[in-house]
């Protein structure tokens, strides 16, 4: 039986996967043919989906492996948000298969927020499309930056490599304006499985990986016990004299005997010892192991405290510059009071100002002086906290740099940290 604690590690292992593009450019076609070749969909799904083609008279759809509802079916598009998980030789992945419909644009966003890659789909018969060119925006400003572009429905264009590399270099040019450099562009025919799971003898001008090598090659971003340590901490235990701190690492390693420091408070103590849940002490933990510790001193700490390093800390402050995306139904406005949530914290904030506002339908900034935050909306603010907070840009470290924002107990929107404002500056 799987622990408590493998199951935390499986997930720090996990790469979050979005998928993005134009509506029937092939993102459902793909995620259910991957699956179905790595044989993960029971036959009798498979003989579900081909009696209900069947019966509308219509061609198998692997999409449909996907999809919930017969409503989408009659639709032909997936209206929310699926994430399916599947685990290939080398790892396990969540996979998010956002809708491309610009209808559904709030779901894209939402899904997108928490991947760590970004596959955007492009028809090769259609080319390169606005909700092409406004997915990738969006992308720029939820701070994803590892983007694999996938040429799909090549074989409707008898695999012909001048038009894979038309596309490229169309597309490329609009990615380097957003400062996106995409790690990928793989031309593929998804529904008849060519470079999907492995290398397509089609189109033997293409010398690249297939579409699951090239996903199995890239770091899990969370792995990285090179990061800065980020331990943030979920409670404090007593027994007896004992205190132990106990939280979860989301950057970095620790190691037994080294001295840390706590933020926001600026405690400075040592580590004494490492401990888990019914194991042996340990003498080092890393990235995605949830561990107590005990401290030379008996120091007074609470929920949402970092432990970091002092050479490698955090910023501490009381504002920041953030991109937030919003899906509460009433608008933000300047003044507006929220809580901010950020790994384990929660503290009060207000937005002190809102420097520009995206419609994420156009893409185009809205006009005004007196700005406003409406639902669907992309904007950058300067939020200001009612007490100090440890965090991170983005850019540097994802756990610490993305938060949530919420008002009666509901989750309304969520951002990543763009860099600090003035610290330790009073509301």
């Amino acid at each position: 039986m799987t622990t408590t604690v493998e199951n935390s590690i499986e997930e720090q292992q996990t790469l979050s996967i979005v998928f993005n593009g134009h509506v029937d450019h092939g993102k459902s076609t793909l995620v259910g043919r991957l699956l179905a070749d790595l044989g993960l969909v029971q036959p009798a799904r498979i003989a579900s989906v081909e009696a209900i083609c069947k019966e509308k008279n219509m061609k198998f759809e692997y999409a449909f492996l996907l999809d919930a509802f017969e409503e989408e079916q009659d639709q032909g598009i997936t209206i929310d948000v699926s994430q399916v998980r599947f685990r290939s030789k080398k790892r396990p992945y969540r996979i998010i298969d956002a809708p491309g419909h610009k209808e559904f644009l709030k779901n894209m966003i939402s899904g997108a927020s928490t991947a760590d890659v970004s596959i955007l789909m492009i028809d090769a018969e259609e080319g390169v499309r606005e909700q092409s060119h406004r997915h990738a925006t969006i992308l720029s400003l939820l701070g994803i930056k590892t983007i694999i572009v996938v040429v799909n429905k090549m074989d409707l264009m008898d695999y012909k490599q001048d038009v894979f590399e038309n596309i490229k270099t169309q597309y490329s040019k609009h990615l380097a304006s957003l400062k996106l450099a995409p790690h990928a562009f793989i031309p593929m025919a998804a529904y008849v499985g060519e470079n999907v799971v492995k290398r397509s003898d089609k189109m033997p001008w293409y010398t690249g990986k297939s579409f699951l090598e090239t996903l199995d090659a890239l770091e899990t971003p969370a792995l990285s016990e090179e990061r800065p340590l980020r331990f943030p901490l979920q409670d404090v235990y007593k027994f007896d004299k004992k205190r132990v701190y106990a939280g979860r690492i989301e950057s970095g390693a620790l190691e037994a005997g080294q001295e840390i420091l706590l933020l926001p408070s600026g405690t400075k103590t040592r580590v004494r010892s490492i401990e888990k849940w019914h194991a042996p002490a340990q003498t080092r933990a890393a990235v995605g192991e949830s561990i107590g510790v005990t401290l030379d001193d008996p120091v007074f700490a609470e929920r949402g405290e970092m432990i970091v390093h002092a050479a490698s800390a955090p910023q501490v402050g009381t504002s920041f510059i953030a991109n937030i995306f919003w899906m509460g139904s009433e608008h933000v406005e300047r003044g507006a009071k929220y809580t901010l949530k950020i790994t384990t914290e929660e503290v009060e904030c207000v937005v002190d100002s809102i420097l520009k506002v995206v419609n994420s339908s156009t893409l185009e900034e809205v006009a005004g002086t007196s700005k406003v935050v409406a639902k669907n909306e992309v904007a950058e603010v300067i939020l200001r906290m009612k007490k100090p907070l440890a965090f991170d840009s983005f850019d540097e470290i994802t756990a610490t740099g993305r938060f949530v924002l919420a008002a009666k107990q509901q989750i309304l929107g969520g951002g990543i940290i763009l860099k600090q404002m003035v610290p330790f500056s009073a509301i």
